[in-house]
Order: C-alpha cells, then sequence, then structure tokens
C-alpha cells in the first residue's frame, strides 16, 4: 500500500527548540488514540476497540497506522483527530511522553 505524506510547514517550539518537526520522535504516535469527533479521518486508519468505540488504527508494533516511518510525520495531518491536535508539541504533555518513550 502507498502512502501519500502530506507536506507540512515545520514547525518549532520557542520554548522547546530541541523539539521540533525535524526532531520528533512521534512518541506520542504510540499512544491510544479514541476518535470523539469527526475529522474526517479516512477509513483504513480507523478500528473499532473492545467497547465498540472507534479509534485510530496501530500496527502489530504499536504505531499509529497513519504515521510515515521514513519521515515520522503524520500521513493525514490535515484530518488528523481532535487528541492530536490538542497534543501540542513542546509542550507538557509532549515533553513527558517523549521522557517516557525516549528514556
Amino acid at each position: 500500500m502507498s502512502i501519500k505524506t502530506i507536506p507540512i510547514a515545520v514547525q518549532s517550539n520557542p520554548e522547546n527548540p530541541d523539539v521540533s518537526c525535524d526532531t520528533c520522535q512521534a512518541c506520542c504516535c504510540r499512544l491510544e488514540v479514541m476518535l470523539i469527533t469527526d475529522t474526517s479521518v479516512p477509513e483504513r486508519f480507523i478500528e473499532i476497540d473492545n467497547w465498540g468505540s472507534q479509534v485510530m488504527a496501530r500496527l502489530d508494533d504499536g504505531w499509529c497506522a497513519a504515521l510515515d516511518r521514513a519521515s515520522m510525520r503524520c500521513t493525514i495531518y490535515e484530518n488528523r483527530p481532535l487528541i492530536c491536535r490538542e497534543f501540542e508539541m513542546g509542550e507538557f504533555e509532549c515533553l513527558a511522553e517523549r521522557k517516557a518513550c525516549l528514556g
């Protein structure tokens, strides 16, 4: 399956310059993501969990199925779920997840 990556502007956080699109390790892309609003996520990236809720599909190794592993960027960035939109690069939750993921 060929995945088309949507180009996005490289972003950085002035408060945490070590975290940017270019240095992101996509640690948050290992978290379970519930789809609580309609953001036009393509059907191929949606699964139903054990409780009947829609969640982002994940690969066997736990990574989000919409992540381009070569660039570590989201292939559906413009249509990413609400929780992904609210999980801001370089903010507390991002930094905590990076610390847990990278050690």
